[in-house]
């Protein structure tokens, strides 16, 4: 963990932990790296793909395309187009929270469960797949599940606030209650006073490290390179 809020407590459901070098032995770490791999396995496949900066902007929108066509418009090229794309000379577009594994098994191959999962009371509910260039980004939310955020290619930052904070993070009214309105890196405090001290932890995942997300955690995620994460969530 880069930074705690000071004073910063745990919360009663869990502490969010960075588990370096957790999934460093998927043999994904190393194909995915590989975009003509992907292409071979995956390029076919019809996906929904994230048009926007992120899902709270009046911009958003999805679009299906094949995932060769995702490629192609907006993962290969390097990070300075990304940037571009970013600042607004074209839509980010991003493979966001879609079970991609369960569409093809051929891809699932590459990964193993944690056994880290198998520490709730319940099972795993849901394998989901979020690739993109940089700068992809999903605002402050929470997560009713435990959750696994598995990085395998590239770089994200996470902010992480405990439940406790909730007060402070101005929640979205329903059906978006899960969702803050504060731009928690660039925050309004005159329309949120409250974000003034508000306590944090600031999270760094290299390919192969995994961040454990406890339940009602709110969580910021914002890739600094072209990414490819794989989340887990379970009860």
């Amino acid at each position: 963990m880069a930074k705690r809020g000071e004073d910063g407590e745990s919360s009663d459901c869990g502490t969010p932990i960075v588990l370096d070098a957790l999934v460093k032995h998927w043999p994904a770490v190393t194909k995915w790296r590989d975009g003509a791999y992907l292409d071979e396995i995956v390029g076919d496949r019809t996906v929904p793909v994230e048009l926007g900066k992120t899902y709270v902007d009046d911009a958003w929108s999805q679009k299906l395309m094949t995932m060769r066509e995702f490629m192609d418009a907006y993962v290969d090229g390097d990070d300075d187009e990304s940037t571009r794309r970013a600042s607004g000379g074209a839509d980010v577009g991003y493979l966001a929270q879609h079970e991609l594994f369960e569409q093809c098994p051929e891809l699932k191959r590459d990964i193993e469960e944690p056994l880290y999962c198998a520490l709730g009371t319940g099972t795993v509910c849901a394998v989901n797949a979020w690739f993109g260039p940089a700068h992809t980004e999903s605002p402050a939310h929470t997560d009713p599940h435990h959750n696994l955020l598995c990085q395998v290619i590239g770089v994200k930052r996470v902010r992480l606030f405990a439940p406790s904070e909730t007060p402070k993070m101005y929640p979205r009214d329903a059906p978006m209650s899960n969702t803050s309105r504060v731009d928690v890196m660039h925050p309004n405090l005159d329309e949120f006073p409250l974000f003034v001290d508000v306590e944090f932890i600031d999270a760094t995942l290299y390919p192969g490290d995994a961040l454990y997300i406890p339940p009602g955690w709110w969580h910021r995620v914002k890739a600094a390179t072209v990414s490819f994460s794989v989340s887990y969530w379970w009860d």
